[in-house]
């Protein structure tokens, strides 16, 4: 029986040593955090704050200094741990990466992940890329900390599932103007909130002179709308391929119409211009698209 107990004592004796060593171990590891921006949220709530409109027309964004400002006030918050990365979600047409987002792309410790636009320039699928890495990270004891710029319902599920892998979870907003610009129940889900104000965007966010404006609103050529077309005919066509132009050749001069809405959403983008009720432009735009395809056939 003597035995039995010693025996029983000796296997105590060295859990606890192994346990004693696995806490030491986790004592010398460094937290980690990591940031997750919604971007269609931060150009939206910065542009009310600083310009006064959600128009991406009327204002400039410095996009890497905004980051580099993210990343001084989470070393601030989280001084005891270092950064994993910054997770930047953004739409795109097709997810087909715009100058602005490829220049993002390419800074450190960044990684862009692009969600859809639709026909109206909404985004989708972004909500579900968030809820996906931050699943991941925590599940996978990445990161133990995760600051999330956002402000829409659809993220309670990100959070939670976060939280369910024991992430600890910081909501950051932006200053609203007036009321608030984050859902409630986003609010009363995560394990801390805070508000970034207007100084903190001041730097990194300004409104466009009235000329640079109008600038950017004035009527195009043709021959601008057409180039334009061929460049988003090269686009779709890399992202297509060759078998999707085929099947595309034979309804010319006309365009399906998911086609031709895409076609008139993004050119409208890259030229800062609407071209609704404008009959001529739009046939411009069509026949650089069609002449950049045909070429290629």
């Amino acid at each position: 029986m003597n035995d039995d107990l010693a025996a029983l004592a000796a296997r105590i004796d060295h859990t606890n040593e192994l346990l004693q060593r696995m806490l030491a171990e986790v004592a010398k590891t460094p937290s980690t955090h990591a940031i997750f921006v919604d971007a269609g949220y931060l150009y939206a709530a910065a542009g009310r704050l600083i310009a006064g409109t959600e128009d991406r027309r009327a204002f400039d964004v410095d996009a890497e200094g905004l980051i580099e400002a993210l990343i001084d006030r989470a070393r601030t918050i989280f001084a005891d741990s270092r950064l994993l990365r910054v997770y930047w979600y953004d739409g795109a047409r097709r997810r087909i990466h715009t100058a602005e987002q490829q220049s993002i792309a390419e800074l450190p410790d960044v990684k862009v992940r692009l969600g859809n636009l639709n026909a109206n320039n909404q985004q989708k699928g972004v909500d579900s890329l968030i809820r996906t890495d931050l699943e991941s990270l925590a599940r996978h004891r990445a990161i133990s900390d995760a600051a999330l710029l956002g402000g829409d319902e659809d993220l309670v599920s990100a959070v939670e599932a976060a939280q369910g892998y024991g992430a600890r979870v910081h909501l950051w907003g932006i200053e609203a103007p007036e009321g608030r610009n984050q859902a409630e129940p986003l609010l009363w889900e995560v394990d801390s909130q805070r508000t970034l104000d207007l100084d903190f965007f001041k730097p990194y966010v300004a409104r466009r002179t009235a000329a640079a404006y109008e600038a950017a609103g004035s009527r195009p050529t043709r021959e601008d709308v057409r180039f334009v077309g061929a460049q988003i005919a090269a686009k779709w066509l890399a992202a297509r391929g060759r078998e999707s132009l085929a099947e595309l050749l034979p309804g010319h001069p006309y365009l399906p119409g998911s086609v031709d809405q895409d076609l008139l959403v993004e050119a409208e983008g890259l030229l800062q211009y609407s071209l609704r009720g404008q009959s001529d432009l739009r046939r411009a735009l069509r026949d650089g698209f069609w002449e950049h395809l045909q070429a290629q056939y």
